[in-house]
């Protein structure tokens, strides 16, 4: 499964495979054991225990007495083809508009929320840039791969 999150120096893309109870992270295995931790695995055979909570897309990773945040962008929020048009990724309801035409927003900022067989999509910026135009408002019905907003 490719995953994509947010981070200071834009979106980072990894994939994660599942062989049996283990899953397998950029050469790292990393599985679940009896009491809710995460056995972490390196390629250089460290063992490291980690505790983990998701809330919403953000995902909380206690490892080594330091604690990381990975925002996960939303599958489909961004389109290459659109070139800085970001895109719906599914039919549904335009619930919220985050930001206003000419406002500057970074990789991973939410710009729009979406509701689609009734879940809340986030569609966020895939890059830093201004928003040039916002093509929905909050109650729209938007169709599957309807340009939301365009970013310069």
């Amino acid at each position: 499964m490719q995953h994509t999150f947010a981070s200071n120096g834009g979106p980072v893309e990894v994939t994660l495979s599942k062989q049996g109870d283990a899953y397998t992270l950029e050469g790292h295995t990393l599985v679940e054991d009896t009491r809710g931790r995460l056995r972490i695995r390196l390629e250089n055979g460290e063992t490291h225990l980690a505790h983990v909570a998701k809330v919403g897309d953000v995902w909380w990773v206690h490892l080594n007495g330091r604690t990381y945040r990975w925002e996960r962008i939303e599958p489909g929020s961004t389109g290459a083809h659109d070139e800085g048009g970001l895109v719906a990724p599914m039919p549904g309801k335009v619930l919220e508009v985050l930001v206003l035409e000419g406002d500057e927003v970074s990789a991973g900022t939410p710009l729009m929320v979406l509701e689609a067989m009734k879940m809340e999509h986030r569609i966020v910026a895939s890059s830093d840039g201004t928003v040039v135009r916002v093509h929905f408002s909050p109650g729209d019905q938007v169709e599957q791969g309807a340009s939301l907003l365009e970013l310069e």
